[in-house]
């Protein structure tokens, strides 16, 4: 395994919508245990394909505060298939280290996808889960949590974010 680098802030593959994932290979296989240990050692609790540079849509995630193997998710292809209700919670995100801010999200999600071994299966998720599933598949179609955000404070995030980038130094 590999610790892969991670996109920040500003980088067009963030704003791409991903393609559908056409075959489970060894390659793939690879990229999924690449891609645990980049959330991992960064650390996060998701990680999107698109955020280490492969617009593919998948999706690694893990919400358990000791990396329990039982808690990790692999999504292949995840679409929502019902959101309900809303909350707010607090939001960070890897590609744009050291800004979090409050975003309203569904409670309730169920998404569908696949499994790393080609298998179709459901999530049904609430509360912390749901939000991080709604995050990386976010991510997938290239939307960033601060695109979430009021139109004050996502104008404040993203001049900050852009005055950083000009001068040439890393977002935080």
């Amino acid at each position: 395994m590999a610790k892969l680098p991670i996109l920040i802030y500003g980088s067009p593959l963030l704003r791409q919508k991903t393609k559908e994932v056409e075959r489970i290979d060894e390659p793939l296989q690879q990229l999924i245990d690449d891609m645990v240990e980049t959330m991992y050692t960064a650390p996060g609790v998701g990680l999107a394909a698109n955020q280490v540079g492969t617009p593919i849509r998948l999706l690694v995630m893990n919400p358990s505060e000791e990396k329990d193997p039982e808690g990790l998710i692999v999504l292949i292809n995840p679409e929502i298939v019902l959101a309900e209700g809303e909350v707010m919670g607090e939001e960070g995100c890897l590609s744009i280290p050291e800004v979090r801010e409050q975003v309203i999200r569904p409670h309730h999600l169920v998404v569908r996808g696949y499994d790393r071994e080609g298998r179709e299966m459901e999530v049904s998720a609430s509360d912390l889960v749901a939000r991080i599933l709604q995050h990386e598949i976010d991510h997938l179609d290239g939307i960033l949590f601060i695109d979430r955000l009021s139109t004050a404070k996502k104008g404040l995030i993203k001049q900050k974010l852009r005055k950083t980038l000009k001068e040439g130094t890393p977002p935080f």
